[in-house]
């Protein structure tokens, strides 16, 4: 017998609700503000629309451990979600931030934001097996299927993956999971940046069960975990002082001392091993390099001049301090995304300019 790790009968189904709501904006051209838990609502432009609140349209829909996939409605709190695949000792493995404890499964698929893990696992986008959405046009679509075997028709359910509600209602989603790590140890070693870069490097290119790696204030903090004989060897390899576990937590919800700092917090996407940048600011490194967060009163221009220099990019996500909080696409990519929205949101009334003030 197989064994579900949650109750079929909690939660509720109001996609007809919802499909409803859609079709008279379409009717009357209303623009709509489609929220959730709102935990996510400081990131992007601001948006002056007609809320449409999702949050009711809860509940796991189906969980099987044995088939690693879980599907949940999109109002589903991000919390009941990680608390079934925790029974089923699972995980979702791309540990997505939640930024308050009323995040839910839409917000998180939407936002498409990955904790520490990314660069060893893959990002939100990669455990997306299928989704439905309620589009535009007022019909409700489905996307892949609810199997990782599941390859049929075109991949549309990864692009909602940091869309962030402008190109459809998310109604439910189906994600790959992973079994959780069976050992993990956690180190901190006194290291300066460059060095802690150049070593980053190196152990990349060694057969090492890294699983996250950070830099800041000239300490370098790493994760190591997999099955205990090959987590244990590479700790008496690598050395250094145990690190408290929690400190990943805190740095995936931006609850370090670093993130209290009241100057203007910059996400930075730059290759991995790039050098230290020259910005005014103080920096924290994670991603093994390739993420790192600024805390500067440097403006837009000098930041984003100074990333695009390396092959990067940079988001605000202090909210008010920049026009365009997301990085400036460049014309034929905009393009796309316009041509994209026009497909499956022709009047734009799914959280106009929350991404990009044409899109």
């Amino acid at each position: 017998m197989q064994t579900a790790y949650f109750d079929p009968a909690q939660g509720s189904d109001h996609s007809e609700q919802l499909l409803e709501q859609v079709r008279q904006a379409i009717g009357t051209h209303t623009p709509l503000a489609v929220r959730g838990g709102n935990t996510k609502a400081f990131l992007g432009r601001p948006v002056v629309a007609a809320p449409l609140d999702i949050s009711r349209h809860s509940g796991i829909v189906a969980y099987d451990p044995t088939e690693l996939v879980i599907t949940a409605r999109a109002g589903t709190p991000l919390r009941e979600l990680q608390a079934a695949l925790d029974q089923g000792g699972q995980m979702l493995a791309c540990e997505v931030p939640s930024f308050g404890e009323h995040a839910t499964v839409g917000g998180m698929l939407a936002s498409g934001l990955s904790g520490p893990r990314r660069p060893w696992v893959g990002a939100v986008r990669d455990f997306v097996l299928g989704t439905r959405m309620i589009s535009g046009l007022g019909t409700h679509l489905r996307f892949g299927g609810e199997v990782m075997k599941n390859v049929a028709g075109y991949d549309l359910s990864r692009l909602l993956a940091g869309s962030f509600g402008c190109l459809g209602v998310i109604t439910e989603a189906s994600f790959k999971v992973l079994p959780k790590y069976r050992c993990r140890i956690n180190l901190r070693q006194s290291m300066p940046l460059q060095r802690a870069l150049d070593q980053l490097g190196e152990w990349g290119q060694q057969p090492l069960p890294l699983s996250a790696a950070s830099h800041h204030d000239g300490v370098l903090y790493l994760r190591l975990e997999g099955n205990e004989g090959s987590v244990r060897a590479a700790a008496e390899r690598l050395g250094g002082d145990t690190l408290d576990a929690h400190w990943w937590d805190e740095l995936r919800e931006q609850q370090l001392p670093f993130f209290a700092d009241p100057r203007p917090l910059w996400r930075l996407s730059v290759p991995a091993l790039t050098a230290p940048l020259a910005l005014h600011g103080e920096q924290l490194l994670d991603w093994g390099g390739a993420q790192r967060w600024l805390k500067s009163e440097a403006s837009a221009e000098t930041i984003r001049h100074a990333v695009a220099a390396v092959g990067g990019h940079a988001t605000c996500f202090t909210p008010g301090h920049s026009d365009s909080p997301f990085h400036p696409l460049a014309a034929p990519l905009l393009r796309y995304h316009q041509a994209l929205k026009q497909r499956l949101d022709p009047l734009g009334i799914f959280n106009p300019g929350r991404l990009y003030a044409d899109v």
